[in-house]
């Protein structure tokens, strides 16, 4: 898929049957702060990830629904895809960098997010594109850079002053649903998705 010659995805397509997709920019936002959001189960976060990404139906086969809602969150890579930035370390969060992110949008692109309609790929690729000098971009290079062990004394320092603005508790990015051990839940599930 090539964004620059492609159109978007606004399905996915098993066993030969197109599923639609919520495309906008917010359902994947809340797919991602669903994923943050340590009070909520694996199994819970399951079931929020189909049933904000697929409009109508889902495919039968929920491993698959999953697999595939990931691979469009990851913007169509696999989920075992190598980190293009090489980034161990969690640099940013949906939840706690909302209204930097927000104004780096408008600072950057020009774009209020509120009134924006944007598929969840643009979106992507212009929040990997915020500009050097927003304060978004600021704060996730000083995160980087103390978190790998390369920031001066200094800005450590500026770090621990900024104390909860700046902390991002770690978190596991997927859930692992291979392993899932609640087979009720994907029985349910794939009861639920069959029309």
């Amino acid at each position: 898929m090539n964004i620059l010659i492609d159109e978007l995805p606004e399905a996915v397509e098993v066993d030969g049957v197109e599923y639609p997709l919520n495309t906008d920019f917010r359902t994947g936002i809340q797919c991602i702060l669903d994923f943050e959001d340590q009070d909520i189960t694996d199994d819970e976060k399951a079931v929020l990830l189909l049933s904000r990404l697929y409009k109508d139906d889902m495919p039968k086969d929920v491993n698959q629904a999953v697999r595939l809602a990931v691979k469009f969150l990851d913007g169509g890579k696999e989920d075992d895809a190598e980190n293009p930035f090489g980034e161990r370390h969690r640099l940013y969060s949906f939840e706690k960098d909302a209204s930097l992110i927000y104004a780096a949008f408008q600072q950057t692109h020009g774009i209020d997010l509120q009134s924006a309609e944007l598929h969840w790929w643009q979106f992507l690729a212009l929040f990997m594109d915020l500009g050097a000098d927003t304060a978004f971009n600021s704060i996730v290079n000083l995160r980087r850079r103390v978190k790998n062990g390369d920031a001066t004394k200094e800005e450590r320092e500026q770090a621990l002053k900024m104390g909860v603005v700046f902390d991002l508790p770690e978190y596991h990015e997927y859930m692992n649903f291979e392993e899932n051990e609640n087979a009720e839940l994907f029985a349910l599930l794939s009861e639920g998705g069959q029309q």
